[in-house]
């Protein structure tokens, strides 16, 4: 029997590699037999994912995802060393408190550059002829937090419900080429990012907790709602947000 999400011998590129959901991703999708290219910032923890990776033909690729201009050419690169992608997921991005009486355009402008930004610069790259397959598929990284407003959190919230918007406008623009875009919306998942993000907040854990009413999830949920996306599983969607939260917007 056919397995659908076998991805066996599909290129990826994963952001955001080398932690949290974006690492799990990587992991998963190299399990059912894709061949990864890891892409962050720091070369050392890229290092370190790569070696969770099961199978052969990864690599990993340092960039820094802020320097927009720069992205299509470096995809056109990627194609070049590793042949054309059947997958991108971006899922490079930090969350940041910034109550409205702290709001400031460089701290804003900091934010967007990191979680908004990239997702205008790897669909005009991705886009590209000899870049992707016919069939590709480009998953971004939203968040609940773009469906439901959070005290705290209005900047992060802007550039979450944003990516929404345009993966809506992706879609359609990019369906003439043959790509596939689609994002996921995951509710609070414990990684590393989230320490620091929570720090100094009384009780937000606990309170988060009452309102999943399965619990937190963890990154393994985000990875496989991705990978069903990127598969033949998802061959027959585009222009949708894939909401994995344990019940927190129902």
């Amino acid at each position: 029997m056919i397995n659908p999400m076998d991805m066996t011998g599909r290129n990826v590129i994963v952001t955001g590699a080398s932690s949290g959901l974006g690492r799990e991703t990587a992991i998963l999708l190299s399990r059912l037999g894709a061949k990864i290219v890891l892409v962050a910032r720091n070369p050392e923890r890229l290092e370190r994912a790569a070696e969770m990776l099961e199978g052969e033909g990864h690599g990993i690729e340092p960039f820094d995802l802020s320097v927009e201009d720069r992205i299509p050419e470096w995809t056109k690169t990627l194609a070049k060393k590793y042949g054309p992608f059947d997958g991108l997921v971006h899922s490079a991005g930090i969350v940041m408190t910034q109550p409205i009486r702290d709001w400031n355009v460089k701290d804003c402008d900091r934010l967007m550059h990191i979680n908004l930004y990239p997702c205008f610069g790897l669909a005009r790259g991705f886009r590209q002829k000899g870049v992707h397959v016919k069939g590709g598929c480009l998953v971004f990284m939203s968040s609940v937090a773009g469906l439901k407003g959070a005290v705290g959190l209005s900047t992060y919230t802007a550039s979450k419900s944003a990516i929404i918007g345009i993966t809506k406008s992706f879609a359609l623009e990019l369906a003439r080429d043959g790509v596939r875009v689609n994002a996921v919306a995951p509710g609070l998942v414990l990684t590393e990012a989230i320490d620091p993000a929570i720090d100094g907040i009384p009780d937000y854990l606990e309170n988060m907790k009452a309102k999943h009413p399965l619990g937190f999830g963890n990154p393994r949920d985000v990875a496989h709602a991705i990978a069903f996306l990127l598969a033949e599983t998802g061959r027959w969607i585009t222009g949708t947000t894939l909401t994995i939260d344990g019940g927190f917007t129902a």
